[in-house]
């Protein structure tokens, strides 16, 4: 029996469409290799963003797919992720070793910014991707703490100038906490936090980062202005509670971004709902719909309404957070459908060029 047309084979695959960009394989230029012989099919595909959970999926759609086909006998398709530097603001060239840089921000304190940022990278790394974490909370640094390392752990130096970034967790960290104790208090003016910001930054010894998250200080102060400025930026994602004074808050974070040039990813909304550990009565206790209307109100997307649950408290107490301690909770699936959907958000944005033209220097000589 003779095989199934090309065409054929086109639109069995063409008919599997992406759930987070919502496109088929061929418009996002996915598939890179593709045999039939003796009724033996072989697919290759490299995704744009980090999304391994859904692999499993992938493979079984497309194979029932293309099982159908007259002629086809077995199906084997590999599935990979291939993650670009893309473009950011005001065409700063990408940081050596890091691809893409997101920052995680919030317009106030107490909303949980650092818990998403951290549960945030967690889940880009279990999809996949090779992730970084900067704690650039300069003042109060606490991701150490929520990754379980150790009081009083320092980072290695390489060539006498460059901290070498902790592994745990499957991420590579770097913090001003591992530079002092937890009893020196950070009294220090504007310029000392964005220069130390930049230290950190610059001076750590990346490790072929597809995404660096950058845990950031709450408000729109010294930090974020260096940040928007001098530092590479992708895009950044707002944190915020369905409380009125931190909507508000959660919308100067966003203007701000906007008048920088750096695009909103989306808005993640904290403590939504209060779950009861005892009966799992849901109760919307600071209020509900808000984080969707902010949303709405700057065209961007809500990527998650994570509940006020004990449990996770808990885990970021323990050093364990929700995405490792219960990785197929439903807290820590809802954690793993954000970072699918920052990841696919990222891929829509173009490619980074900045880095493949040479730096102009002119001299007297």
């Amino acid at each position: 029996m003779a095989g199934p047309s090309q065409s054929e084979i086109d639109e069995a695959i063409a008919n599997y469409e992406d759930p987070y960009l919502h496109k088929n394989l061929f418009e996002l230029n996915a598939v890179k290799s593709l045999r039939c012989e003796n009724g033996n099919l072989e697919l290759e595909i490299k995704m744009p963003y980090a999304c391994e959970g859904i692999h499993g999926a992938m493979q079984q759609i497309l194979s029932t797919h293309l099982d159908y086909l007259d002629g086809v006998d077995s199906v084997h398709i590999d599935i990979q992720t291939e993650i670009i530097a893309h473009k950011v603001q005001n065409n700063l060239k990408s940081l050596e070793n890091v691809k893409n840089i997101i920052a995680v921000a919030s317009g106030k304190g107490g909303v949980g910014k650092s818990t998403s940022a951290v549960n945030l990278a967690l889940s880009l790394a279990r999809e996949g991707a090779t992730v970084g974490i900067l704690d650039a909370d300069i003042y109060g640094p606490s991701v150490g703490m929520m990754l379980g390392i150790a009081e009083g752990t320092r980072p290695k130096t390489q060539e006498q100038k460059f901290f070498v970034p902790i592994d745990v967790q499957g991420l590579q960290v770097m913090s001003m906490a591992f530079l002092v104790t937890d009893e020196t208090p950070m009294v220090w003016r504007g310029p000392m936090v964005s220069g130390a910001l930049l230290q950190l930054l610059t001076q750590t010894k990346w490790n072929d980062l597809d995404y660096l998250v950058v845990d950031l200080p709450p408000g729109t102060g010294d930090i974020q202005l260096t940040l928007s400025q001098k530092v590479p930026v992708t895009g950044a994602i707002i944190v915020t509670t369905p409380q009125d004074i931190a909507l508000l808050d959660c919308k100067k974070g966003i203007e701000m971004f906007r008048k920088v040039n750096i695009p909103v990813f989306g808005v993640i909304e904290n403590m939504s709902v209060h779950i009861c550990s005892s009966c799992g009565h849901q109760e919307p206790l600071f209020g509900e719909g808000g984080g969707a209307q902010i949303a709405q109100n700057y065209e961007t997307q809500l990527l998650g309404q994570m509940p006020l649950h004990q449990t996770i408290r808990e885990h970021m107490d323990a050093g364990t957070p929700t995405v490792i301690a219960e990785p197929d909770s439903e807290v820590a699936l809802m954690y793993q459908d954000i970072g699918r959907k920052v990841g696919a958000e990222l891929a829509t944005k173009a490619k980074n060029y900045a880095n493949a033209f040479p730096e102009i220097v002119f001299s007297k000589d």
